[in-house]
C-alpha cells in the first residue's frame, strides 16, 4: 500500500504541490486578516519565536503574539480539520454509494450527531468526566450510534446490504432525527438562540482543546479511508465486479462507512452543521484529478480544509465586526457551484 501511494504521489506531485500551496496561503490569510490586520512577515516571526525559541523582534507588537497563537491559529486549524473531514468523507461516500449527490449527511450520521448536541443544550447536561466537552463527546457518540443503527437496520432488511438499501435507511433515519431536532427547538425556551446558532455552524472561540479532541477521530477516519482507496476504485464498477476481483465487499463497506462517519461525527460535534463542503469539494477535485480515490481522497482533504478556512474568513469579515454563521456561507457558495456542476454534467450526457 505504501509503495502504491508513493508511486501515485510521485507521478502527480504537481497536484499535491499546488494543493499544499493553496492550504498554506489560506492558513496565512486566515491568520492575517481580521479586525486587526497582521502582516505575513510578523506571523512568520511569531512562529519562529514560539516554536524555535528565537527572540521576538522589537518591530512585532507583543499583542500580536496573543492574537495569533491563542485566537486565530487555533481557529484556522480547527476550520481546516472540519473542512478536510467533511470533504474526504464526502468523496468516500460518493465513491462507495456511486451517487454524485451523496455527502456526509446522506446516511443520517450528521443528523444523529446534531441530535446529540441539541439534546445536551436542551437539557443542559454536563457529564462529570467531560465537563465543557460534554457536547462534542455526546455528539460523536450519537453519530456513531446512528451509523450502527443504519447498518443493523439495513442488514435486517437485506442481508447483503446493497447501496440502495443503505441510502434509503440513511434518509429515513436522517428524516426522523431532523424531526426530533425540530421538536426540541419547538419546546425550547432560553436555549433556542444557542441551538439555532450551533445548528448554523461555527468554529469561533473553540480553542486548541476542541482541535485536540477532534484530532484522534480525524486521524483514524482518514487512515481508514486511505487504506480502502483501492477498494473504493473497485466499487465504481459495481459490488459484483468488486467481489470477483477479491474485495470483501461487506467488510470494506463497513470500514469505509465507519471512517467517513467518524470524520462526519467529529466535524459536526465541534462546528455544528456545515453543508455542501462534502458535496461540492470532491466534485471540483474530481474535475482536475479524475476518479482515482488514491489521488481524490488526499486532494479532497487538502482542498476541503483550505475551502473552509477561506469560508470562515469570509464569514467573519464580510459584515465585520459581526460574524455570519459559516454554514450559511458554505450553502450560499456551495449551492450555486453544485447547480453549475450538475448542469454541465447533465448537458454533457445529452
Amino acid at each position: 500500500m505504501q509503495k502504491q501511494f508513493t508511486q501515485i504521489f510521485s507521478s502527480n506531485i504537481w497536484m499535491y504541490a499546488v494543493a499544499i500551496m493553496v492550504v498554506i496561503i489560506s492558513l496565512l490569510l486566515g491568520i492575517s486578516i481580521g479586525s486587526l490586520s497582521i502582516p505575513f512577515s510578523a506571523i512568520m516571526k511569531i512562529f519562529l519565536s514560539q516554536w524555535f525559541g528565537l527572540t521576538l523582534p522589537d518591530d512585532v507588537p507583543r499583542d500580536f503574539v496573543q492574537i495569533v497563537m491563542a485566537i486565530r491559529l487555533p481557529r484556522v486549524v480547527l476550520a481546516f480539520f472540519v473542512g478536510a473531514s467533511l470533504a474526504v468523507a464526502g468523496a468516500a461516500f460518493q465513491g462507495l454509494l456511486k451517487n454524485a449527490l451523496a455527502d456526509p449527511y446522506t446516511l443520517g450520521v450528521s443528523s444523529g450527531a446534531s441530535v446529540g448536541a441539541v439534546f445536551v443544550i436542551f437539557f443542559n447536561i454536563q457529564l462529570p468526566l467531560f465537563g465543557t466537552f460534554t457536547l462534542p463527546v455526546v455528539s460523536v457518540l450519537f453519530g456513531l450510534a446512528t451509523l450502527v443503527l443504519v447498518l443493523l437496520f439495513a442488514r435486517a432488511v437485506e442481508r447483503k446490504m446493497s447501496v440502495e438499501t443503505i441510502i434509503l435507511v440513511g434518509i429515513m433515519f436522517g428524516a426522523f432525527f431532523s424531526a426530533l431536532i425540530s421538536l426540541m427547538i419547538a419546546l425550547t425556551g432560553e436555549e433556542l438562540r444557542q441551538i439555532i446558532a450551533w445548528l448554523m455552524g461555527s468554529v469561533a472561540m473553540r480553542g486548541w482543546k476542541y482541535t485536540m479532541m477532534m484530532l484522534p477521530f480525524f486521524l483514524v477516519g482518514v487512515m481508514l479511508l486511505l487504506f480502502n482507496a483501492r477498494e473504493l476504485n473497485a466499487f465504481a464498477f459495481g459490488e459484483s465486479a468488486a467481489m470477483h476481483i477479491g474485495v470483501d465487499v461487506a467488510k470494506r463497506k463497513v470500514m469505509v462507512l465507519t471512517g467517513a462517519s467518524l470524520l462526519t461525527g467529529a466535524a459536526v460535534s465541534v462546528s455544528g452543521t456545515i453543508g455542501f463542503v462534502g458535496l461540492v469539494v470532491p466534485h471540483m477535485v474530481r474535475l482536475v484529478c479524475g476518479p482515482n480515490h488514491r489521488l481524490l481522497l488526499p486532494l479532497s482533504l487538502l482542498y476541503g480544509g483550505a475551502f473552509l478556512v477561506l469560508t470562515d474568513l469570509l464569514a467573519r469579515t464580510i459584515i465585520s465586526p459581526r460574524e455570519l454563521p459559516i454554514g450559511v456561507i458554505t450553502s450560499l457558495i456551495g449551492a450555486p457551484l453544485f447547480a453549475l456542476l450538475f448542469f454541465r454534467r447533465m448537458r454533457r450526457k445529452t
